[in-house]
């Protein structure tokens, strides 16, 4: 057993038992994007969330074990992602991220946001037009040191 043997268990019960990241999220006390990262293998949980996360999907201890030790983060399978979803971000980075990092550097001068000290926001935006996907990132700004 190891790390991604206990991910494709927590996503078949999803399947089978018709659970939403959004009701786990509930339990657990924390956001539904942070939460489901976990239960995907991204972030690590401590004893009292691998608990809870073991009664929704029927973890024993072991597996609970594995979803406390530090993932190796980075889930995609190839350099360029091939899911249409996910290969939408990429292509987003590649059209807008030497903007971004542009406006971020003229705004907070050198540096980078953080991905550790980081939160997500995803939520459905009603639009007459069609419904959007509004996803709000939000970094700590972490500035190059001089030295």
């Amino acid at each position: 057993m190891n790390r991604n043997d206990v991910t494709e268990k927590i996503i078949a019960t999803k399947v089978s038992k018709g659970i939403t990241w959004a009701s786990v999220a509930e339990q657990v006390g924390l956001s539904k994007e942070w939460v489901t990262a976990a239960c995907l293998g991204q972030m690590t949980l401590d004893a009292a969330q691998a608990a809870t996360i073991g009664e929704i999907f029927g973890l024993g201890a072991d597996e609970q074990k594995w979803l406390q030790v530090v993932p190796y983060k980075g889930s995609l399978p190839t350099a360029v992602p091939t899911d249409p979803l996910i290969y939408r971000w990429y292509e987003i980075v590649n059209v807008y991220g030497t903007t971004i990092k542009e406006l971020i550097h003229e705004e907070f001068g050198d540096g980078i946001m953080s991905a550790i000290d980081f939160k997500m926001d995803i939520v459905r935006e009603p639009d007459p037009k069609g419904d959007r996907v509004n996803v709000v990132l939000s970094g700590k700004f972490l500035p190059y040191k001089t030295y």
